[in-house]
């Protein structure tokens, strides 16, 4: 759609033309004395479009979708990757998740947001991690080792983005 190379690194100022430029052309307002097939070609262009700037403009997005190019779909449930994290991590996620509740339990918005803090740079080292390896498999071909790398990283990523999405809840609930 974009005519972009598979990459984690992409022209997102090319790709932004183009997506302004595709939208132009595929807008339904443009089809709207179509007939109702053009019309609905035309919305689920746009459709698709939109998805696709989404996911091509957010670096975490990008990756999990370069992952998915890769064979590893960690949106499904699943998917091997999700069962295959490292020990480490998994204790890793039992005493960040312990922290949390306590911090809940006894309404220290503080203490979950010096957390939330710790856990934004986690995120962002394993997004990196992930570009690194996907970076990588686009010198080769088939690397096993590259692919588990990334989905590890990108596995730590969903998990922190999750553990922020409840601290910010958590952090509604106490301000309202």
């Amino acid at each position: 759609m974009f005519e972009l190379p598979s990459t984690y690194d992409i022209d997102i100022p090319g790709m932004e033309k183009r997506f302004r430029d595709l939208s132009l052309k595929l807008h339904p307002d443009r089809f709207a004395q179509a007939d109702a097939k053009e019309r609905r070609l035309s919305l689920e262009q746009t459709t698709s479009l939109n998805e696709a700037y989404k996911t091509l403009k957010d670096p975490s997005r990008r990756a999990f979708y370069l992952l998915k190019l890769h064979g590893v779909d960690l949106d499904r449930e699943d998917a091997g990757a999700q069962k295959d994290m490292p020990a480490e991590f998994l204790e890793e996620v039992i005493e960040l998740r312990e922290e949390l509740e306590g911090a809940m339990a006894s309404r220290d918005l503080t203490r979950a947001q010096a957390m939330a803090v710790d856990v934004t740079a986690r995120q962002r080292e394993a997004l990196t991690e992930a570009a690194e390896a996907l970076r990588a498999l686009q010198d080769t071909s088939d690397d096993t080792a590259l692919v588990k790398k990334a989905s590890h990283a990108l596995g730590r990523v969903r998990y922190f983005t999750r553990f922020l999405e409840q601290v910010e809840e958590f952090e509604e609930e106490v301000v309202t």
